[in-house]
């Protein structure tokens, strides 16, 4: 094998170029560029703790295991570092380095995710006691319930909230152009509600350090543009003290999920989802869409069957009564035998 396909010390060279390359020509975002740096120095470091001498298929699955049982890592986290060092590899192929076609990280499955455990989505109840419990008698509560009103609101991510800027925002037209993932924008309709909270942060925006300095439409204490992390850092805060309580992990993100879910329940069109949340195909959409308890019991009710049996039983034909034990039973009129 040539030093390339075996040497760490040279594969781990071209990082730079690799997303000079994923930025430039495919406008990859910068939260997803951030997230392969991330995945491939995570790798580097593992090489470096286990002393590795080679890049080798076992070494790469040693990584995963790594990845499953010390950092407790999902079937979907880990997919995507391996698609990170998977890509990495391609752009050292195509970049014509000799060696590059023997790394095995191409040879690696994917895991399979198999079914969600359930529905990663909140009941618009459990939206509205999360809200109320924003302080919004402060000017840092004031601008933390805009943010999260974007996100559940109009099911903004994390990042396109960051990037959002002062100008991004047409009030009079009740419009909001947002950039999405590859700098693709795509413009969306502000609500009444919504304009109104975005009013609210405008008013007190001016009250922070150098505002008038960035034209970032959330800015920090300091005037500096809100970060992706505190932005996730106050939303935990908020959790912790609210009295919501679900058996999955909400982040930010569960606010986007729950905000495609909720439209869904109301009938959106999937195509019209796609649009607001920024999918380049629908196929995008579907694994947002959790519809609600509600609906599906609603759905079941319309069942043939089930719609014929409650006919009956309004009618008289069937009955039910306390049948031996504690299981009820169900009485046929002669009616229904003959």
């Amino acid at each position: 094998m040539s030093a390339l396909a075996t040497n760490p010390e040279v594969f781990f060279t071209y990082i730079d170029p690799f997303i000079d390359y994923r930025q430039t020509v495919y406008e990859v975002s910068e939260q997803t560029t951030k997230s392969n740096i991330i995945d491939i120095n995570l790798f580097r470091k593992y090489m470096n703790k286990q002393k590795c001498k080679e890049i080798t298929g076992q070494a790469v699955m040693e990584f995963q295991m790594y990845l499953k049982k010390q950092r407790e890592n999902t079937g979907r986290s880990m997919n995507r570092k391996l698609f990170s060092l998977r890509s990495y590899s391609t752009f050292l192929k195509n970049r014509g380095l000799e060696g590059a076609d023997k790394l095995p990280f191409k040879d690696i499955l994917k895991i399979r995710l198999g079914y969600s455990n359930g529905p990663q989505a909140l009941t618009m109840e459990q939206v509205k006691r999360l809200f109320k419990n924003i302080n919004t008698g402060s000017y840092l509560g004031i601008r933390d319930y805009c943010v999260y009103g974007f996100m559940y609101g109009l099911g903004l991510r994390v990042g396109e909230v960051h990037s959002l800027k002062v100008h991004d925002i047409e009030l009079k037209k009740k419009k909001v152009t947002v950039t999405g993932k590859g700098n693709k924008e795509r413009t969306l309709q502000i609500t009444n509600e919504m304009a109104g909270i975005i009013t609210d942060w405008l008013a007190v925006r001016d009250k922070f350090l150098n505002s008038d300095k960035s034209d970032s439409l959330f800015i920090s204490k300091k005037g500096n543009p809100l970060a992706i992390r505190t932005m996730e850092d106050n939303f935990k805060k908020i959790i912790e003290t609210s009295t919501v309580n679900v058996s999955f992990n909400i982040t930010p993100h569960t606010l986007r999920h729950s905000c495609a879910s909720h439209l869904n329940d109301e009938g959106v069109d999937i195509l019209v989802l796609q649009r607001i949340l920024g999918h380049s195909t629908p196929r995008s959409t579907e694994i947002y869409i959790h519809p609600s308890e509600k609906k599906v019991r609603e759905a079941l009710e319309r069942l043939p069957s089930v719609v014929y049996l409650n006919e009956l039983v309004e009618t008289g034909v069937v009955r039910f009564q306390k049948g031996y034990g504690k299981k009820p039973g169900i009485v046929v009129t002669e009616e229904l035998v003959t």
